[in-house]
């Protein structure tokens, strides 16, 4: 895949790749029952997190036991999947409030990563206040585990076809035509958040988990992960084709509906790291 994306000489003229040459299916045939590369996704981004959770744990200065974790495991699958469909509903899809039984076909219309978060927030605030836990410290080890999710999410909506971007320029060697993308050749935008979303905010977050004391400032990775997140999203959102029914909106905007929920993230990301750089940090085994 990486040979078919590589650029061509400078100057010469761009034959457009085609996602249909790939051989990307879309799903896992096993005969009675066919498993979605997005199902997959979530599974692994939800498993991958939570093994990278238990391993941050036992650092020193954790903020909970290895309980909270398995407690958050379970409450966060909850908010991810609800909170991500009713995101959807409500952001892009408002057409299925009025049918609430569609809200059940998750594999028809979509995820929104806003409504996951707000039901992964609503997670840790449930298990950090039965716990008696700090919930900027808990909010600060599980966001730096969400990048896994993004990566793998993302790579399965190019494996999928879907959520492609838009209409790129003669110059855009590696842009790609869609099946349902129409006949131009379109920024493979699922790709582009992958590693910006995924990849680097992966980097940044784990290099200043474990190479850093940061996880010692309340509310600093946190603060990192929803400026960092906002930014890429924000970014991104320049090359990824608006959804069909907010395309309006987004030319009466000026933004697409991705960058107008990116903008408090951005502004409550800075705030979070201005508070924990201005306040001192904790000394290791302090809650």
């Amino acid at each position: 895949m990486l040979s078919l994306l590589a650029p061509a000489a400078v100057g010469a003229a761009h034959a457009p790749l085609y996602w249909a040459d790939l051989g990307l299916k879309r799903g896992i045939d096993l005969g009675f029952f066919t498993l979605r590369y997005y199902s997959l996704a979530y599974l692994a981004g939800i498993v991958l997190g939570y093994l990278h959770l238990t391993r941050m744990l036992r650092q020193s200065g954790a903020p909970m036991a290895q309980r909270h974790a398995e407690d958050l495991f379970f409450w966060c699958t909850i908010g991810i999947i609800a909170g991500g469909r009713l995101g959807y509903a409500i952001f892009y899809g408002p057409q299925l409030l009025a049918h609430p039984a569609e809200l059940l076909k998750l594999w028809q219309g979509g995820m929104s990563f806003h409504g996951g978060m707000i039901g992964v927030l609503l997670a840790l605030a449930y298990v950090s206040r039965s716990g008696g836990l700090s919930f900027l410290r808990v909010g600060d080890y599980v966001a730096t585990c969400v990048p896994f999710g993004l990566f793998f999410g993302r790579i399965a909506n190019f494996i999928n076809g879907e959520l492609w971007g838009r209409v790129a320029g003669q110059n855009v060697a590696w842009a790609m035509v869609f099946p349902d993308g129409g006949a131009l050749p379109r920024h493979p935008s699922q790709l582009y958040e992958a590693g910006l979303e995924g990849l680097v905010l992966a980097v940044v977050l784990l290099a200043l988990f474990w190479k850093t004391a940061a996880r010692l400032r309340p509310g600093l990775l946190g603060g990192v992960f929803l400026g960092g997140y906002g930014l890429a999203r924000f970014t991104v959102e320049f090359f990824r084709e608006p959804d069909a029914q907010l395309q309006e909106f987004a030319a009466r905007t000026g933004l697409s509906m991705g960058q107008w929920l990116t903008i408090p993230m951005i502004l409550i990301g800075l705030a979070l790291v201005v508070r924990a750089l201005m306040r001192p940090p904790l000394v290791a085994g302090e809650a």
